[in-house]
């Protein structure tokens, strides 16, 4: 059985994968483990060792406390971390395409988009 804060952490661990772009395939090697394994850490199917943690969170130039924010007392879940709109994957995608484009075509974008959420 699953514990909360196993799949936090592990959501946390590949939130922060997909914001730096990496793959688990990179993530694995850089921690010289299978990707299946960062699989099951990212579910939460496997819990993460401390040691462990310790090699993701440097892979992933982050603090190790980075893995539990967002986390009540008792290892509860608060949500989604206030502001951590990235969280999702479709809204990191559309953020990275919308840096991709040259800064003429962002603003029309931009433009565009705030047109639409204002007639909504």
């Amino acid at each position: 059985m699953t514990h909360n804060v196993d799949v936090h952490v592990g959501k946390r661990i590949r939130h922060r994968r997909w914001m730096i772009d990496m793959t688990q395939q990179q993530l694995a090697e850089k921690v010289g483990i299978k990707f299946q394994q960062i699989q099951k850490y990212e579910t939460g199917a496997n819990r993460v060792s401390a040691s462990r943690l310790w090699d993701i969170a440097h892979a992933l130039e982050v603090p190790v406390s980075f893995c539990f924010e967002g986390l009540e007392t008792g290892g509860v879940p608060t949500g989604r971390i206030e502001g951590d709109i990235l969280a999702d994957k479709e809204a990191l995608q559309l953020v990275r395409a919308y840096y991709a484009m040259p800064e003429a075509q962002r603003r029309q974008i931009f433009e565009l988009a705030r047109v639409l959420s204002d007639a909504a």
